[in-house]
């Protein structure tokens, strides 16, 4: 039972913008699944949904991979927004960004999950990133500056 809720759910979030947990038990009841809030909020929490903002500027259900997206994308804009020069010396990438907005070009690598970075540290207009070699790093860098254009 538990398994045929989950899996109808992850339809329902799929295919419609659900805004509030009672929204989703009103669905799942539609279908003939009866729940009741607390089996709903468990739900949500055992699949690790996440509210996210929808196209229309509300906030929806969404898988973390769904979700994971939407970041990734307004990462991207944040980070071509932001940063200003990159340049690398051996395996040393040196982003300068406008001030105050390292940290978010750093979580804009980080989201990346590029396996080629070891780590980033961000200052105030500057983020340190390491690469894996000086190799990677001008890949790296050659990537970068692709996503600024």
């Amino acid at each position: 039972m538990k398994n045929v809720r989950q899996t109808a759910i992850l339809s329902i979030i799929e295919q419609h913008d659900i805004e509030t947990q009672e929204e989703l038990a009103a669905r799942l009841r539609e279908m003939g699944i009866v729940v009741t809030q607390a089996t709903v909020s468990r739900d949500i929490k055992e699949l690790r949904l996440l509210k996210v903002l929808s196209a229309t500027g509300s906030y929806k259900y969404a898988t973390a991979d769904k979700a994971e997206h939407g970041l990734s994308e307004r990462f991207v804009r944040m980070f071509k927004d932001s940063v200003l020069s990159i340049s690398y010396a051996n395996n040393i990438i040196v982003i300068k960004t406008l001030a105050g907005s390292a940290n978010v070009a750093a979580e804009a690598i980080d989201s990346m999950r590029l396996p080629e970075i070891l780590g980033t540290m961000a200052g105030d207009n500057t983020v340190l990133v390491v690469a894996r070699n000086e190799e990677e790093a001008a890949k790296t860098v050659d990537g970068f500056r692709e996503m600024l254009k």
